[in-house]
């Protein structure tokens, strides 16, 4: 199937809307990378990242006439995402803090990350998905989706005290694992 070349995004949502197989391809094909990316930091499991991205893809071009071109087009396709792979999340692990976790000295922060650390992006999201699920998922909506915690809390069905305090122990045992990292690694 040839590729259909349209100049604007409005163009391309246009085209979506109305049916066009191919400029709901080349919608999927600008945008599946990345967005695969974003289901992938709430989903340990590949297959689990695919799925919501899929579900999340039909979700997307079911509200396309809704759209209203206010804000970023990619930002609103991004929040569909997440939600997608949050539901996806709750269905498939528990979202709780196992006070075990706390148990491990390595979990635990003992010094204050340095500007100097230096980690790849890959290493650095191989280390988020070593979070347990709470950590990791309150982490990924608050410092990499810019979401609030009062948003977060409502989100997740808890209290902005547990998204504060799971957000500030996930940086605590980020921190812990960068330091560790960069220690064995020079």
């Amino acid at each position: 199937m040839p590729t259909l070349t349209v100049t604007t995004e409005a163009d391309l949502i246009a085209a979506c809307v109305q049916g066009e197989h191919r400029a709901q391809r080349q919608l999927y094909d600008q945008l599946a990378g990345l967005m695969l990316t974003v289901c992938r930091r709430y989903l340990k499991r590949r297959e689990d990242a695919e799925e919501a991205l899929i579900l999340g893809f039909a979700k997307m071009f079911r509200a396309l006439p809704n759209y209203r071109f206010e804000g970023s087009f990619e930002g609103w396709v991004r929040r569909i995402m997440v939600n997608e792979a949050l539901m996806q999340l709750r269905q498939r692990e528990l979202m709780t803090v196992s006070f075990e976790d706390f148990a491990q000295p390595e979990n635990l922060a003992t010094t204050a990350a340095t500007a100097d650390t230096q980690l790849q992006a890959e290493d650095l999201m191989n280390l988020l998905a070593t979070l347990p699920t709470g950590y990791r998922t309150v982490f990924n909506l608050y410092a990499l989706e810019g979401y609030g915690h009062q948003e977060i809390a409502e989100l997740l069905g808890i209290s902005e005290g547990t998204s504060k305090s799971q957000l500030s122990k996930a940086r605590a045992m980020l921190q812990r694992r960068v330091q560790f990292s960069t220690i064995t690694t020079n």
